[in-house]
């Protein structure tokens, strides 16, 4: 089903299913040890994952245009650093082994403060990996205890700092805003410690309360109160007041990096509708217009991998209509903003009712969103896609 490349930059996903305890705000697909069984391990994850690399290397090998160089890749998870130093250093191994990366490519891998340590940091660095994302989202203890978060207050930071000292120059801080019970003073001192650990990017993400998972079941019973839009709004403010005024200049709405070089390229790959192959249980690719997803069970997608072929569950051809929406979502959302010449007529009419609501300014060609207009980006796109 595959058709040829689309000509912009090409990155790699793999994906991690593994994780030591279920926060209660995650719906993505992760699994402890104790759900599993003995169905799966980190070690027939990573012999599925080299086949599946391999054959999507074969498949590509047959497409119209060469594969082009690697120019990121994304360990994303679950808990990545489950895996330890070796073990992310194999992963890394397998892309190698397969593809051909770019001389300045991208190298992140997501991290869980509680299972670094400096010497993995280290093992990491030499491995050749350039990136480091660490999930802190809060530094108040009652914040992450209604999270099911399971480090300490302080450990991200201390994370972060160990990443710096072990040679990273890129250091991604996630915070999550909005918790249920969370205070200003709570928010104010998560920021403190953010801009205490000296990185140079910060992702911060407003709680969504997901169905299925065990806050929303919360929720539900009325143990905790669901949160507040004009709360979410009046700290998203206060978290990019304080972010700019430390050198932090947002690039995507709910990212902030202290320079060019600092951006998630990786990510800005997903943004500017890029291809890239998504590897490992459930992980979503996208190659030339064409979407597939994989099987999501470890354990099933390690048999598929087995089989031959890719492991996909599913397959999508975009038509042009949802190349468009897919198109105006993301590239809305970013400090770049969207083409105007991108927007079809009905389109450009509902940008200049945008622009005169003051949630859009035209810059240059581009439509780019005001700070009002961040704060409700989704309706933006909403009123440019259904006027």
């Amino acid at each position: 089903m595959l058709r040829d490349f689309g000509g912009g930059p090409f990155g790699i996903y793999v994906h991690v299913p593994f994780c030591a305890t279920r926060c209660g705000y995650c719906d993505f697909n992760t699994y402890t040890a104790g759900e599993l069984g003995t169905s799966a391990s980190p070690q027939s994850w990573l012999e599925a994952l080299r086949g599946e690399l391999a054959t999507a290397a074969q498949q590509f090998a047959a497409l119209p245009s060469a594969t082009p160089e690697v120019a990121t890749i994304f360990v994303g998870g679950g808990t990545p650093s489950l895996l330890g130093g070796d073990g992310l250093a194999a992963v890394l191994d397998a892309v190698r082994a397969n593809f051909a990366l770019a001389a300045d490519a991208e190298v992140t891998t997501e991290s869980n403060p509680e299972s670094t340590s400096p010497e993995f940091f280290e093992r990491l660095c030499a491995a050749g990996f350039t990136r480091i994302s660490l999930g802190m989202q809060s530094a108040a203890a009652h914040v992450l205890k209604v999270l099911d978060r399971t480090h300490t207050p302080g450990r991200a930071v201390a994370a972060a700092k160990e990443a710096r000292a072990a040679g990273f120059d890129h250091v991604n801080l996630d915070l999550i805003y909005g918790t249920p019970g969370e205070r200003d003073g709570d928010l104010d001192a998560s920021l403190d410690a953010v801009l205490d650990a000296g990185v140079d990017h910060v992702s911060a993400y407003s709680l969504i309360v997901e169905d299925g998972t065990a806050l929303a079941r919360r929720v539900r019973r009325g143990e905790l109160p669901a949160p507040d839009d004009d709360v979410l709004a009046a700290r998203y403010e206060r978290i990019d007041a304080r972010l700019t005024a430390a050198g932090l200049t947002w690039y995507e709405v709910s990212n902030w990096a202290a320079s060019e070089a600092a951006a998630c390229r990786h990510n800005l790959g997903y943004w500017d509708g890029g291809d890239w192959l998504g590897a490992g249980p459930g992980a979503h690719s996208h190659v030339g217009g064409v979407r597939w997803w994989n099987i999501k069970h470890p354990a099933r997608y390690a048999d598929r991998v087995t089989d031959g072929g890719l492991p996909a569950a599913g397959w999508e051809t975009l038509t042009s209509d949802e190349r468009y929406t897919e198109r105006v979502m993301l590239a809305v959302r970013l400090r770049t903003g969207l083409p105007l010449a991108d927007l079809d007529p009905v389109g450009l009419a509902a940008a200049e009712r945008v622009i005169a609501d003051g949630l859009a300014a035209r810059t240059g060609d581009h439509l780019v969103l005001t700070d009002r207009g961040r704060l409700l980006a989704d309706g933006v796109v909403r009123q440019l896609l259904v006027p």
